[in-house]
């Protein structure tokens, strides 16, 4: 591990807004932040930036950064605590894990910002639009709560049209070129370090929101099968 990794994983330690595979969390959001707010996450978050501009625009709401990678927390942890923003804290643990530390109807919206496309063959698993991960969003979102999707990828873009559609799912919002079509404002406009590097390749930007059915997601039929590892 390089000295800088090593110098921001000490630092996360130290972190009152960071909490590495913390125990006994489940239900006890609303205490730990000691407010009723509504709780947001902000999935695959590397450097934090949309649960921090949220929070910075929404202090009426709580925001939760959730990614493995803690060096990348660090950026977005750090400014959280400088600016003060008490409804902003990062939950460090792999994504897969996301039931253990969230009680059923504990969160009331999802945010996917240009997450890792895994355009492999045999990867389409580890998509976070898969329905196994929408199996583990349907038990800890509320009913009717929301998830939503910024990406440069078409690829993950169909493929969650795809699967939305085939689950049941309710589509809020559709648009299949933000900047095209001048959609970018409110959270949409917030730009993350990739998002700005997309744009500057001449990127298409998609974003999809949609809620998930009351009957549960299907695993069945094609994603029932065993993927290559």
């Amino acid at each position: 591990m390089g000295h800088k990794k090593l110098v921001k994983f000490q630092a996360l330690d130290t972190f009152k807004n960071v909490l590495q595979h913390p125990e006994n969390t489940a239900g006890n959001w609303h205490s730990w932040f000691k407010n009723d707010n509504p709780v947001t996450l902000e999935l695959a978050c590397g450097k934090g930036e949309y649960s921090v501009n949220l929070g910075r625009e929404h202090r009426n709401r709580n925001f939760i950064g959730v990614d493995i990678k803690g060096n990348r927390i660090y950026t977005g942890a750090k400014i959280a605590l400088t600016e003060g923003l008490n409804n902003v804290a990062f939950l460090r643990t792999h994504i897969g894990q996301i039931t253990t530390y969230f009680a059923p109807g504990e969160v009331e919206e999802i945010w996917i910002i240009f997450p890792d496309p895994f355009l492999r063959k045999g990867k389409a698993k580890n998509r976070l639009t898969h329905p196994r991960f929408l199996h583990a969003y349907q038990q800890i979102l509320k009913p009717g709560g929301r998830i939503n999707l910024k990406t440069d990828s078409k690829e993950l873009y169909d493929f969650t049209i795809e699967t939305i559609q085939e689950q049941g799912c309710t589509v809020h919002e559709n648009i299949a070129d933000v900047y095209g079509q001048g959609k970018a404002s409110g959270p949409l406009a917030i730009q993350t370090f990739y998002e700005k590097m997309h744009l500057a390749d001449g990127r298409t930007i998609y974003f999809v929101s949609f809620s998930l059915p009351e009957t549960p997601i299907v695993l069945e039929g094609r994603f029932e099968q065993k993927e290559e590892l």
